[in-house]
């Protein structure tokens, strides 16, 4: 129970590594705010942690508005009384190549990834700062270091977190709020369980785990990282990827 009566926002929660991980934060004690834009899959997951006895709430929010972040954090901190925690996770993709890549598509990817993770901290830091203690953790991907093709916009989206990370990092470490990244590598998940067989199978053979991660393994140093186990890291990007393009 490492994050007992911690209160946790988890953004893109509906499905995936964003379900895990507030799953896992239930399992761990804190009280979670499902924040996710399909009100159906978030409904279900809230519902889900709540019949499993832990404190959870729906609150519907389009991380790339915020207005609507800003009003999540509000709603969370009138039901609890504070913000202890973040996770930046919601994103999708468009893909695409250079070429290829429209001007609404690169706006799109980058307003959910890059914006909306902005969004969120610039919304959460205020009062993590007036209470001297904060955990936001940032979802990246190992395609914001090493580039994916037919992945331009996700690839930047992601690269850019990984240096807000650390720009935000060594601004709000001195008030007690820590700013870390996980960069997932191949991972069940709605969207990868769509992809071609042919382009999983090429990835999983190069991974010298041979296999793909679960989402709950991503959960598992996402909880960490929000723990005080992690207590003298910030700035960091923490790859979890099988050992994929190490």
């Amino acid at each position: 129970m490492r994050l007992r009566d911690r209160v946790a926002i988890v953004t893109g929660a509906g499905q995936g590594i964003g379900r895990a991980v507030a799953l896992k934060f239930a399992q761990e004690g804190a009280w979670v705010a499902v924040a996710e834009r399909n009100r159906e899959t978030g409904r279900v997951v809230a519902e889900e942690m709540e019949k499993a006895g832990a404190e959870a709430r729906f609150v519907p929010c389009d991380v790339a508005d915020a207005s609507t972040v800003n009003a999540l954090v509000e709603k969370v901190i009138e039901t609890w009384g504070r913000v202890d925690i973040l996770v930046n996770n919601a994103g999708f993709d468009r893909p695409a190549t250079l070429f290829r890549v429209t001007e609404e598509d690169w706006d799109a990817v980058l307003g959910v990834h890059l914006k909306g993770t902005l969004n969120g901290i610039r919304a959460v830091v205020p009062h993590m700062i007036r209470r001297g203690y904060g955990r936001i953790v940032n979802i990246s991907s190992i395609y914001g270091r090493t580039g994916g093709i037919a992945a331009i916009s996700y690839s930047a989206a992601k690269a850019g977190i990984l240096g807000l990370t650390k720009a935000v990092a060594r601004e709000v470490g001195k008030h007690g709020v820590l700013v870390n990244a996980v960069l997932p590598g191949l991972t069940r998940t709605p969207t990868i369980e769509r992809m071609p067989a042919k382009y999983r199978d090429m990835i999983i053979q190069e991974t010298p785990l041979g296999r793909m991660a679960e989402p709950e393994e991503i959960a598992n140093v996402v909880a960490f990282l929000a723990s005080e186990e992690a207590s003298f890291m910030t700035g960091a990007c923490v790859e979890v990827t099988g050992g994929w393009r190490m």
